[in-house]
């Protein structure tokens, strides 16, 4: 095993190459260069067996060049998405991931926390349901889906406008009896305005609508209540819901054909989040598609961004509406 002294440095990479030490310095911190120099450099740098010193580098600057991402899991096919998207975008910047999963343990969020300040991460992006979470200060924070201060900034897509979006589209496609089904935690949190953009359009449609909005790991059959007790109305049946996401609209069409209840001939239903099969492929229903590729870039580029003081508190991106075979657009062209 050669000594520490013995061992390749930059200068040596540098001669070896034939080049200047910064280029070496481009090279092995990814920035630009020529791809001749480039190639001579990586060349020099297999022959003499360079390694590059990044925990010396993170003394040197006070960076590790590591932001943590803190999310409940990637079982979710949301979450799984969103963590994917991140690293990323991380990537490109020559960033590395932190990963650390929650599995919604409000006690477990405050240790991961605690976890990625230990490890001296340059930043923290979190999606978090702790309604006492300590946010430190003397990291940058950034957060998904949930509004902290004027001085965390909030990514999220725009989910008042996109309750508003899923009304409007059950209102275009025939349906005269809505109803917005949801799950939620306690807290206060972007998702929340589903809900209520979903009931302004049903007031300025005047259109006839319910609300059924439940706790968390509410079961399908309090849903299928309402469901069953609302399409059978004999002056205007509950032919229209918009649910909270597309897992728990994936969920209850489910259940719905169990029960005869036909998709999309005697109810349409429109999830949210843009949730796909295998990746790519058609959304698994009807759905308000959020832009999980652009939250992903903008947690990133605020995350690391030198003017976190003058970012706005809340970041809001654009939904759109795709259909996904729960409902009647077919028949509506």
């Amino acid at each position: 095993m050669p000594k520490s002294k013995d061992l390749p440095t930059m200068m040596d990479v540098a001669r070896e190459a034939g080049v200047a030490v910064g280029t070496v310095s481009k090279v092995v911190n990814h920035q630009p260069v020529g791809e001749e120099f480039r190639a001579k450099v990586d060349a020099a740098i297999e022959k003499l067996g360079y390694q590059y010193n990044s925990a010396g580098k993170a003394l040197r600057t006070d960076s590790t060049g590591i932001i943590a991402l803190i999310i409940p899991n990637t079982i979710h096919p949301f979450f799984a998405m969103l963590t994917n998207y991140i690293n990323m975008a991380l990537e490109k910047r020559n960033r590395r991931m932190f990963l650390c999963f929650s599995e919604f343990d409000q006690m477990k969020e405050d240790e991961m926390i605690q976890l990625a300040r230990t490890n001296r991460v340059d930043g923290i992006i979190a999606l978090t349901y702790n309604p006492n979470l300590h946010i430190p200060e003397d990291v940058a924070f950034v957060t998904i889906d949930r509004f902290f201060s004027s001085s965390v900034p909030c990514i999220a897509s725009d989910n008042f406008a996109g309750g508003r979006m899923a009304a409007m589209k059950l209102y275009e496609l025939g349906c005269r009896h809505l109803a917005i089904m949801r799950t939620g935690s306690t807290l206060t949190n972007e998702p929340s305005k589903r809900k209520d953009g979903f009931v302004s359009a049903c007031v300025e449609l005047g259109v006839r609508f319910e609300v059924v909005d439940m706790p968390d790991d509410t079961p399908l059959s309090v849903f299928m209540e309402t469901v069953e007790k609302q399409i059978h109305d004999p002056q205007v049946p509950l032919d229209g819901i918009f649910f909270g996401t597309d897992l728990l609209a994936w969920q209850m069409m489910g259940e719905m054909q169990k029960k005869g209840i036909r998709v999309p001939e005697d109810i349409q239903i429109i999830g949210y989040d843009g949730i796909r099969m295998f990746g790519e492929q058609k959304p698994v229903v009807s759905t308000i598609v959020q832009p999980v590729q652009e939250i992903a870039e903008t947690c990133v580029s605020t995350v690391l961004s030198s003017h976190m003081a003058t970012m706005p508190s809340l970041i809001c991106l654009p939904v759109h509406y795709e259909e996904g075979g729960t409902t009647k657009d077919h028949m509506a062209e």
